[in-house]
């Protein structure tokens, strides 16, 4: 299976931090955010990764190669300056990504997610991520989005339901064929594609307890540098 990072987005609300680094490459714990990914990647026996790119995406490349630091091969999206969003970015990518499902993270999340794990729960791909459907992971509803995205009836994903509501935790196995329809070069959001596969009955998920962190803005950066340099101490 190969793997999607969205490493795109503009980071408006990290500003000025990233007015001259890509959000993926601020650093969280003594790294990138988007090496957090690639090892945890590495770990779970990826071999193939797409990220695409758009704001200062040359410094993206540059900092990451080939990928074979982290034995990976690493191929790049190079999107026009604004960039597609995620459904859109993830269309102009199809044909790097092939015809089977793939994995889709995005790069400005940090997660302790295993993704051996979540695959193993997604191995019978016909059932769990259904044609033209999609996985999710989903995580509890942070504070800054009280109010969550969908709800779960046991895996299956349904519309948000009064307070039993989850947030989509940016982390999803993805059947190409839900693409098919958008615009390669055209902008367009993920949600409406989540709405559609929802009322087809083709959205799975699943919930994840342990920690995830939306890198929203400068002091949940922050926050989570410390976090992880103080636990990094603690182990060595």
């Amino acid at each position: 299976m190969k793997a999607f990072i969205l490493a795109a987005g503009r980071g408006e609300r990290m500003r000025p931090l990233t007015d001259h680094t890509p959000k993926p490459l601020l650093l969280a714990g003594g790294k990138p955010l988007i090496v957090w990914h690639l090892e945890k990647l590495a770990a779970a026996g990826f071999h193939e990764v797409i990220i695409n790119h758009a704001h200062l995406g040359a410094q993206i490349e540059a900092a990451l190669g080939d990928g074979s630091t982290w034995g990976l091969s690493i191929t790049y999206s190079a999107e026009p300056p604004g960039a597609l969003e995620t459904a859109g970015g993830i269309a102009k990518a199809l044909p790097l990504l092939g015809d089977a499902p793939f994995l889709v993270v995005n790069g400005d999340v940090w997660c302790d997610v295993d993704f051996t794990a979540f695959l193993r729960s997604t191995a019978e791909i016909g059932q769990k991520c259904p044609e033209g459907g999609a996985r999710l992971l989903f995580v509890a509803n942070p504070t800054h989005h009280t109010a969550g995205d969908f709800s779960l009836d046991g895996e299956r994903v349904v519309p948000a339901q009064g307070d039993e509501t989850v947030t989509y935790a940016g982390i999803g196995i993805y059947s190409p064929t839900m693409f098919r329809d958008v615009a390669p070069d055209q902008p367009m959001k993920l949600r409406p594609l989540l709405d559609a596969a929802i009322a087809a009955g083709k959205l799975q998920g699943e919930r994840h307890d342990g920690r995830w962190v939306d890198v929203g803005t400068p002091q949940r950066l922050a926050e989570l540098d410390k976090e992880l340099r103080d636990t990094e101490s603690r182990n060595t």
